[in-house]
């Protein structure tokens, strides 16, 4: 056999040898790609994303897109291969397993936390919204979970409301974790709260809860990194009563990113006239109950993604500007926002058509 000859099968049989191999040997990688994007003033599956009843709503027309990622599974085992491929293809970006499943988690937990975190947003734009139309919202701090065989396990319950710690009225979710962090562990500390129950029934008859209890619970130390202090084992959150209904009708999605754009469409369909002026515009970002827009993860996927429905503009969250501007989808413009009155200033210039001074994302 000639050796040219020779040399080329050798090389040919070596590149399918370590192809081979590549593909057997499991890297400890994952994988995100641009997901499904939604219009929140139009229709999911065949339902309005938006319902709202009991208050007058308007007709809409454009795009106000959420966005979304697709990542692989927790258990998913991505070889050499794949991960290759994955970095070199542009739609597509490869990180570490831990970057999206911290610590271990499993799928049922990330699955789990992503539904909470969704529920949490949908409240939030709900608030922010209404705040913004200047409609009254009442709000009340809650206990939001309880961790399994801690000290507040059967003492306390997901939907208590919590009026005081140790009789000091507690005003903000924050303010629970200041109080009992006071303590040592060790000792004993007293919530004053409306029983979940109770507080159901009052709001089902549109009256205040008034029958309180004292729960006595016995704190113990933190078992996780850091400053070791005392705890009860309860997260606090914040709970709303709303005067009019507002239903966020989109399954099968998770995480808080979509609150900005559910805000504005709840926004758009209680106002006479469109915000987008018939634009395609699309966008991310958390949001709290003031407004406040916060950054997300895969802001790249989420501009691809959007591009490629054909969004024009692109809501992106202050912090996210500079990665989304570092590869930035050709056509689509970012606007950077901070609040959700920057966003409702940008689509204002969007409809206008007088767009020259949008505050554009830069990579610096």
């Amino acid at each position: 056999m000639p050796r040219r000859t020779a040399t080329m099968l050798a090389s040919t049989l070596m590149l399918i040898a370590l192809l081979c191999a590549g593909v057997f040997i499991t890297v400890p990688y994952s994988e995100m790609s641009p997901g499904p994007t939604v219009n929140t003033l139009g229709d999911h599956d065949g339902e309005p994303v938006l319902q709202i009843s009991g208050r007058k709503t308007y007709a809409t027309s454009g795009h106000l897109n959420m966005t979304t990622v697709r990542v692989t599974s927790a258990d998913y085992k991505m070889n050499l291969v794949e991960a290759v491929y994955g970095w070199l293809a542009h739609d597509n970006k490869v990180v570490p397993h831990d970057t999206l499943y911290p610590d271990g988690k499993t799928e049922q937990q990330s699955t789990q936390e992503n539904a909470e975190e969704f529920s949490q947003s949908q409240e939030s734009a709900k608030v922010a919204a209404l705040k913004e139309l200047d409609v009254p919202v009442r709000s009340w701090v809650i206990v939001s979970t309880v961790v399994k065989d801690s000290p507040a396990e059967g003492r306390l319950h997901a939907g208590d409301v919590i009026k005081a710690v140790d009789g000091t009225t507690v005003k903000e979710p924050g303010d629970v974790a200041e109080l009992v962090t006071k303590h040592k562990p060790g000792e004993d500390v007293v919530f004053t709260i409306v029983p979940a129950k109770e507080q159901a029934a009052a709001e089902k008859e549109n009256r205040t809860a008034t029958r309180t209890q004292d729960v006595t619970i016995t704190t113990k130390t933190s078992a996780d990194t850091g400053e070791k202090r005392a705890i009860v084992g309860i997260s606090a959150g914040t709970d709303h009563t709303f005067p009019f209904t507002v239903d966020i009708k989109l399954a099968d999605v998770g995480g808080p990113s979509a609150g900005l754009m559910f805000a504005l469409g709840i926004y758009d369909k209680l106002t006479p006239g469109s915000l987008t002026g018939g634009k395609f515009v699309a966008g991310t970002g958390t949001i709290d109950d003031d407004g406040k827009v916060g950054p997300i993860g895969g802001i790249e996927m989420k501009t691809v993604g959007a591009r490629s429905k054909g969004a024009q503009y692109f809501l992106t969250p202050a912090d996210n500007c500079a990665a989304a501007a570092s590869d930035a989808p050709e056509g689509l413009t970012l606007v950077k926002v901070k609040t959700i009155d920057d966003a409702l200033g940008a689509l204002k210039d969007i409809r206008s058509g007088d767009t020259a001074d949008l505050p554009q994302c830069t990579t610096k």
